[in-house]
């Protein structure tokens, strides 16, 4: 297995602690006047999403996490069981809902996502940034109401209801960002 020493520390590393990865999102170099350097780092558990801040000394190394990112497509769900396809070895992964996590929202049948893989074992998924959702129910808007900025709540056909813009109407189609949830624009046809 790989190691880094502290001066391979950087932002986007994957390490392994205590058997389970971990990715560093930050990193910190501090020189006190007098000792050693120390790095600050915070890192998130991939397996549980937990956040641990940790001090290394110069010279301390850390093992490389067995983790691997792979392209993958969704296939179907069943019940609380989400079920991939790698699109290069046709491998079939099975996530559970709390693996999935909220990307179950974006998640239509055929879809291309990026999967993270650790020891072959999938443990995340993340669907592209920007998706095409069809509405399936809304409340139809009031006329007259043209104030700016004025929303409803819409259901599209992942079964997840998101904010959208007083005009939208049952099947539209929505340009949803994954990574904050908001509505971008109606897709015209």
């Amino acid at each position: 297995m790989a190691t880094y020493k502290t001066s391979d520390f950087r932002k986007g590393l994957k390490v392994q602690i205590d058997g389970e990865p971990y990715l560093m999102t930050e990193m910190n170099f501090v020189k006190p006047g007098k000792g050693n350097a120390l790095y600050k780092c915070r890192l998130k558990n991939l397996i549980r999403g937990t956040v641990l801040q940790k001090t290394y000394k110069g010279g301390d190394t850390l093992e490389s996490a067995d983790v691997e990112e792979i392209d993958a497509q969704f296939l179907y769900r069943q019940v609380d069981t989400f079920v991939f396809m790698n699109t290069h070895s046709y491998d079939q992964y099975e996530l559970t809902a709390d693996q999935v996590d909220d990307a179950w929202k974006f998640l239509k049948e055929g879809m291309s996502c990026s999967m993270v893989l650790f020891n072959g074992n999938p443990i995340t998924v993340t669907p592209p940034n920007h998706v095409e959702l069809r509405v399936d129910f809304c409340e139809p808007g009031v006329r007259g109401d043209t104030a700016t900025n004025v929303t409803k709540p819409c259901k599209v056909e992942t079964g997840a209801e998101f904010l959208a813009p007083n005009f939208i109407n049952e099947g539209d189609i929505l340009r949803i960002d994954t990574r904050t949830g908001e509505y971008i624009e109606r897709v015209r046809v």
